[in-house]
């Protein structure tokens, strides 16, 4: 409803100009509200859509935020419909394939800082705690990147044996263990220390070695083993 709704009697022309900056200058031309603003006047041609990018922005904290946002809190902002919410959420699934594409394509651990834009973008701006479990094989190759635990602001619940259980079934020779902190802060914390000491200890007799534990935040990230932590 609220995508259909034709406000915008000027839109053309400034759309226009957007469009020629963007064709020009590419992204770096646009400021961030102007990279929203137009995402949304292809879903909402007939309306003005740079108040509604620049309200997301501030409900969102940034774009990192907006295009991470889960549809249905996008959706609760006033002024964004169906259509809208889904011309985020693609933007956000083709800028996260574009990070995943070399990650799949060589040895995780020649490619760390493809590894670390790549989790950046997926997890660095989520609201809530999320434990993914990548998986290699004997040549640090991913063969699955999997999201084991999905929490709240501040917790995720992680089983060792769940972990171990679904490396055994995977043939993964190592993993890396990944999560966020929403509150943009990497450093870890006892717990963190303590369950990636507990799935590294479980994993060794059964031959699969732990490589690190990723922290991702807002403002940066931490390595545990880079910690001297693991």
């Amino acid at each position: 409803m609220a995508d259909s709704d034709p406000s915008d009697n000027d839109g053309a022309g400034h759309r226009a100009r957007l469009r020629h900056r963007l064709a020009t200058g590419g992204g770096d031309a646009l400021l961030d509200h102007e990279l929203i603003e137009y995402l949304l006047a292809l879903a909402i041609p007939r309306r003005d859509t740079k108040p509604l990018a620049k309200a997301l922005l501030r409900e969102f904290g940034g774009i990192g935020g907006v295009l991470t946002a889960e549809g249905d809190q996008l959706a609760r902002v006033p002024g964004m419909g169906e259509t809208s919410v889904a011309a985020i959420k693609i933007a956000q699934a083709a800028a996260i394939r574009l990070l995943a594409a070399p990650v799949a394509d060589r040895p995780v651990l020649a490619n760390w800082q493809s590894l670390l834009d790549y989790l950046r973008g997926r997890m660095a701006h989520e609201a809530v705690e999320h434990v993914r479990v990548l998986h290699l094989n004997t040549r640090n190759m991913l063969i699955r990147d999997e999201l084991m635990s999905r929490g709240t602001v501040d917790q995720a619940a992680v089983h060792v044996r769940e972990v171990i259980r679904r490396a055994i079934d995977l043939g993964s020779a190592a993993i890396i263990l990944v999560h966020n902190h929403p509150s943009g802060d990497p450093s870890p914390s006892r717990a963190d220390i303590d369950l990636t000491r507990a799935i590294a200890s479980a994993g060794k007799p059964l031959n699969i070695a732990v490589h690190d534990h990723l922290i991702i935040g807002a403002n940066g990230h931490v390595s545990l083993r880079a910690q001297g932590l693991l």
